[in-house]
């Protein structure tokens, strides 16, 4: 079969609960590899809650029903806090970017203790600027930043990881509503080590299975890149 839209190859599939520091319940789901252990892990970060975003927003849901199967690699993706989407809702409310650091670590410990490998944190749009907030003292591979607005993370949020050895990528549509690739290039110009990756009539929302196939390849080519490319197609049952 034509792997598109909302295709959903073989997995392990969990569903799962992340506790706060402050007391929290969070919910989400963990895929795996049917077969064989992961690769690789991604820890994925959503879009912003009040706009819509969560942990069904489209290329995180892809990623979850593609790339255990794909690229062997586990997909935990899960609702931040106040948050909610067909899995339930999260407690609490909204916390700006500010309060969802205890939802990254709560995250990064579940991971710890189900003894997920080489985690890489995977943010969408809002979900980037918690990874940049929040994401450095944790103990991960790197990340992965879809759309970055940059607006809740500043120039010191950025300082912050200079002199830090792991890769940081941003994949950046050319038509995005909030930051385009030039302008991209410039803002993370103080982070020697992140390289900026310009998609050519992408944009904002990553709508259409191009611009999602061109997603998915571009997190597995940082992740595991002899999985690339991702296959189209899937063997019928």
């Amino acid at each position: 079969m034509e792997i598109r839209g909302a295709a959903l190859l073989p997995a392990r599939r969990e569903d799962v609960e992340l506790h706060t520091s402050d007391g929290l319940t969070l919910v989400g789901e963990l895929a795996l590899p049917l077969e064989r252990e992961p690769l690789a892990t991604l820890v994925t970060l959503h879009p912003l809650p009040t706009a819509g975003g969560f942990m069904d927003s489209h290329i995180i849901r892809k990623a979850a029903a593609r790339l255990p199967a794909l690229a062997d690699l586990a997909v935990l993706r899960f609702n931040t806090r106040g948050t909610t989407s067909p899995r339930g809702t999260s407690d609490g409310a909204f916390g700006d970017g500010v309060a969802e650091a205890a939802d990254l670590a709560a995250a990064m410990r579940f991971v710890a203790e189900r003894g997920l490998p080489h985690p890489w944190l995977v943010g969408w749009s809002f979900g980037t600027e918690v990874a940049l907030k929040h994401g450095r003292p944790h103990p991960i591979e790197g990340a992965i930043l879809l759309s970055p607005p940059l607006h809740r993370a500043t120039d010191d949020d950025l300082r912050a990881w200079q002199g830090d050895a792991r890769p940081l990528v941003a994949v950046v549509p050319e038509f995005d509503d909030y930051l385009r690739p030039a302008e991209a290039v410039e803002r993370f110009s103080i982070v020697p080590q992140l390289r900026v990756v310009a998609v050519e009539e992408g944009r904002h929302l990553w709508v259409g299975e191009k611009q999602t196939a061109r997603v998915l390849n571009e997190i597995v080519a940082v992740v595991n890149p002899a999985a690339v490319p991702l296959p189209a197609e899937w063997p019928d049952a």
